[in-house]
């Protein structure tokens, strides 16, 4: 085992992250920066597998030690296997809610007889050159990972995250909230106590638990409920943030320069 599967297992703290923005400039340029792996989402997103593919490209063209998760929209078994033949190091499955979920995108994500997973020699399998070894060695080197966004899905965590092949738990604080309620309330009581179930579970299948912060001012507050890992911030919020801050300092110093200068008589 190697990569980002591996660093999962062994390295805490791992920060990541999140990709909206369709375009391997972005992509490359925010895996330059120390990430340790990149989210690019297709969940919530126009992106093209195309597109994905390009921004992996980048990423790994990038330098550092980036790796490039995805997102997808569903455990579609056949968006799963598209996705795998790109490259990635895994993805990322949205709104899982019982152990047979998470053991049906295991069984998405390997190859015969561990899965269903159909065979190709795409990118991943350097189009045909490394393709036995690939066969044989990706069931051990693809990451998984799984969201908790529903009451559903909280009340099965510990089942979930218990299930082999699953590499990590991530909550998804906005559908959690919205699911449970309390949409962006994110000092809720009640959601403080479904993030500190999840992070339970994952302590007892010796998995780790992450989420995302698009705040900055909540990274501490994320860090302190015992995450193993945090998604720090998302591209768009990022380049909103720029700008306005950008803008208000030139709009300031606009104001400082053409202020009229009292003179005393």
């Amino acid at each position: 085992m190697t990569g980002l599967k591996q660093r999962f297992q062994t390295e805490p703290n791992l920060a990541g992250a999140w990709l909206s923005i369709g375009h391997p400039t972005v992509a490359e340029v925010t895996a330059t920066h120390g990430f340790d792996f990149v989210l690019i989402d297709t969940e919530h997103t126009p992106l093209t597998l195309e597109t994905v593919e390009n921004m992996s490209r980048a990423v790994d063209a990038a330098d550092g030690d980036t790796e490039t998760l995805v997102r997808v929209p569903s455990d579609d078994p056949v968006r799963i296997k598209r996705v795998l033949d790109i490259g990635v190091a895994g993805i990322m499955v949205p709104r899982v809610e019982t152990a047979a979920a998470a053991r049906d995108v295991i069984d998405a994500v390997r190859y015969p007889p561990e899965g269903m997973r159909g065979v190709a020699s795409g990118r991943a399998a350097t189009y045909g050159d490394d393709f036995q070894q690939y066969v044989e060695t990706a069931d051990e080197e693809i990451t998984t990972v799984v969201q908790i966004e529903t009451p559903t899905g909280l009340e099965n965590v510990r089942e979930i995250a218990a299930v082999e092949g699953i590499d990590a738990v991530f909550v998804g604080p906005a559908d959690l909230s919205a699911n449970l309620g309390i949409f962006a309330e994110w000092e809720n009581d009640r959601l403080d106590a479904a993030i500190d179930q999840v992070v339970t579970a994952g302590a007892a299948a010796d998995i780790p638990v992450g989420t995302l912060v698009v705040n900055p001012d909540d990274i501490e507050m994320r860090v302190q409920q015992d995450f193993d890992f945090l998604i720090v911030g998302k591209d768009t919020s990022h380049l909103s943030a720029a700008n306005d801050r950008i803008r208000s300092r030139y709009e300031d110093a606009v104001t400082r320069h053409t202020a009229p200068t009292s003179h005393e008589d």
